[in-house]
């Protein structure tokens, strides 16, 4: 039997991987704008003892909210005001910004999933009461996928699984590399971010195709 080269199987892998959710219905694509999530510990330094965050409304991922809550951020090239502040509360703070966002104030993030802080930049965060020097806090976040363990079995996937969507919008974009994130807790849609959502020109109901 001839043994396969490295290029052969890769040519199969992705062959396989391209047809990964083949014929499925599309998903949800909802663009996530830059935002901040604080420990129990940063929301009582900023907004006073005994504080938490209030909610103003429900985001499409169940138990998530916009709080009523806005922050600064500031570095030494610049600053961006009335940055919402997401909940509930985490264990640790994080900030996601776009690239974008990340060159105009000279902040060196990495591209990765929410929860992951390796290597993530500096940056500190102004509320009326108080400032916190949040270092090792800001991420480009990685695109990805909330799935339920059910949506998984129907799509075919499984969690932490990279696959390639299209973009069903004005200008079709295919991403590579979308993670897939797997839990009871979670509803089905893709998140990206504003750089990704204007690239493809995102509209409010449009969605994308895995394959």
């Amino acid at each position: 039997m001839k043994e396969m080269n490295e290029n052969e199987i890769r040519r199969i892998v992705e062959q396989v991987l391209s047809q990964v959710g083949e014929g499925k219905k599309p998903i949800p694509i909802e663009a996530s704008a830059r935002h901040v999530h604080l420990s129990t510990e940063a929301v009582e330094l900023l907004f006073g003892k005994g504080a938490r965050l209030t909610k103003k409304r429900d985001l499409s991922q169940p138990g998530e909210f916009l709080s009523e809550q806005r922050l600064k951020l500031v570095t030494a090239k610049g600053e961006l005001v009335n940055v919402a502040v997401l909940g509930p509360e985490r264990k640790a703070v994080q900030v996601e910004l776009s690239m974008t966002d990340c060159r105009s104030l000279g902040i060196n993030a990495p591209v990765n999933l929410s929860g992951d802080l390796a290597g993530a930049g500096d940056v500190l965060l102004v509320s009326p009461l108080a400032c916190l020097d949040a270092k090792g806090s800001v991420i480009v976040a990685q695109n990805h996928i909330h799935m339920t363990p059910a949506d998984a079995a129907y799509y075919g996937v499984r969690d932490a699984q990279n696959v390639r969507v299209t973009a069903n919008t004005a200008r079709p974009v295919t991403f590579d590399k979308v993670t897939i994130r797997v839990s009871d807790k979670f509803a089905l849609a893709m998140h990206i971010d504003f750089d990704e959502a204007n690239a493809c020109c995102l509209g409010k109901a449009d969605t994308g195709t895995i394959g």
